[in-house]
């Protein structure tokens, strides 16, 4: 019998076509639908990315009047669900309260139960609105106060960060997250959104894709390496400090979270605006503290490992400088993944086959059955 080749994490196994979105690690080039990351990051907003990926192209005046009114009339999540949040233990890891409260919103969706393209785009675009509710809501909850109602005349992004800091952001800080999102708007057949579509192959429902694939992203080898990045920042206080930190990390053979990717050879493209955002973000508000020490950590690392920054490191400084918790970091991450999952959700129902990968396999061969009585 011929084995099937294998290859350890499937790396560079091209699993099933797509057209969302374009990696090339060696020119360093991102894109979505044909668009490279850098114009879209320049020019455009989160709301007309989401538009892209979910319809193969920019939408037109009207068309992006239509989905930001949807999506901000979907952004409240039902009483009930609050309610059953405010009965997670507050210690609760943000991320499970994520994947836990997703989950849940299947029970309120008027659509459940229906899997034509219309109800799935209806899904995708209740699940999108209301991830950045959950979020916030549940950081308000953990910390004894009632979850604030959405504002309908802000962006996504600038909702966002009013329904967890309190008060409307400066424009600064809404285009900065509102790029953000952008840049993690998707990755191709990243481990969360693979784990999305072979949960859809099954035909399982929307939100049952979207729970597997929050819970993939909550891995420490997928969505928390900024959170560690920031851990670092916050140890080390001052530059000087963090370089003698990766220093004596670099002698101790550590590896230094936020540098180096499984696809990039070169820097990655989102690293190139956040490293701006982060400068900006700190001129802006007067303080250009982590800026400069990450700044330090990112030219010692380049010079004494020849790696580069990844989307990771300099996300950490401008998501804190954006008052953002630390453990929001991975969840902020999701509230963007989220277009690109549902995407590819999308585009997995319409040209579907079950995902059903071989195993090489390694046991034994051959064994015979011993009764218990002689083992």
């Amino acid at each position: 019998m011929t084995k099937p080749p294998s290859t350890a994490g499937l790396e560079d196994v091209v699993a099933a076509p797509s057209s969302i979105c374009f990696i090339d690690g060696d020119q360093g080039i991102l894109a979505y639908r044909g668009y490279n990351i850098h114009d879209l990051a320049a020019h455009a907003t989160f709301e007309e990315v989401i538009y892209l990926l979910w319809n193969g192209r920019l939408p037109k005046r009207n068309e992006l009047d239509e989905l930001t009114a949807e999506l901000a009339a979907n952004r409240a999540v039902p009483a009930e669900l609050i309610a059953l949040m405010k009965m997670f233990p507050r210690s609760a890891v943000p991320m499970d309260a994520l994947r836990t409260a997703a989950s849940a919103l299947a029970f309120y969706d008027p659509d459940q139960g229906q899997n034509s393209l219309e109800a799935n785009r209806r899904k995708a675009v209740r699940v999108t609105a209301q991830m950045a509710t959950l979020v916030a809501a549940f950081d308000q909850i953990r910390h004894g106060r009632e979850p604030l109602a959405p504002k309908k005349e802000l962006s996504h992004a600038a909702n966002f960060l009013y329904l967890l800091n309190g008060k409307e952001p400066m424009d600064v800080e809404a285009r900065a997250l509102d790029i953000a999102l952008i840049l993690h708007a998707d990755h191709e057949f990243n481990a969360s959104t693979f784990a999305a579509r072979v949960t859809a192959a099954t035909l399982s429902d929307m939100y049952s894709d979207i729970a597997s694939a929050i819970g993939t992203l909550a891995g420490p080898l997928h969505g928390g390496a900024n959170e560690q990045v920031m851990k670092m920042l916050l140890e080390t206080q001052t530059p000087e400090g963090a370089e003698k930190f990766v220093r004596d990390a670099l002698a101790a053979k550590k590896k230094i979270m936020g540098f180096g990717h499984r696809v990039y050879t070169t820097e990655d493209p989102r690293a190139t605006h956040l490293r701006r955002m982060s400068r900006e973000i700190g001129e802006r508000q007067g303080n250009t503290k982590w800026f400069e020490m990450s700044s330090r950590i990112e030219n010692l690392v380049k010079r004494e490992k020849g790696l580069n920054a990844n989307v990771d490191f300099y996300s950490a400084s401008t998501y804190h400088m954006l008052g953002i918790p630390i453990d929001l970091f991975t969840p902020v991450f999701a509230i963007s993944r989220i277009s690109g999952w549902t995407a590819h959700v999308l585009e997995q129902y319409a040209n579907n086959r079950l995902i059903r990968p071989r195993a090489d396999y390694t046991g034994a061969e051959h064994a015979d059955y011993v009764p218990i009585e002689k083992r």
